[in-house]
């Protein structure tokens, strides 16, 4: 069952919900079935990794006792 997001026309609310192929989805706030399915954004490990890149800590700041991590 794939996970599809929706936004309800009715009360604003945004929400996430797991939809079998045979099922009209519904508001849970309101229970309106007046809804538009939105574009999912999704993250790759790739994308995490070139987004935070490693840096060193600074001496003392690692949690080797004594600041022993090798990067002083």
């Amino acid at each position: 069952m794939p996970i599809y997001e929706y936004a309800c026309h009715e009360c604003g609310r945004k929400f996430e919900m797991l939809v079998r192929s045979d099922t009209v989805p519904a508001c849970p706030n309101c229970q309106s079935k007046d809804l538009e399915k939105m574009l999912s954004v999704f993250a790759t490990a790739d994308a995490a990794a070139q987004a935070a890149p490693a840096s060193a800590p600074a001496c003392g700041a690692c949690c080797m006792p004594g600041g022993t991590c090798g990067f002083n």
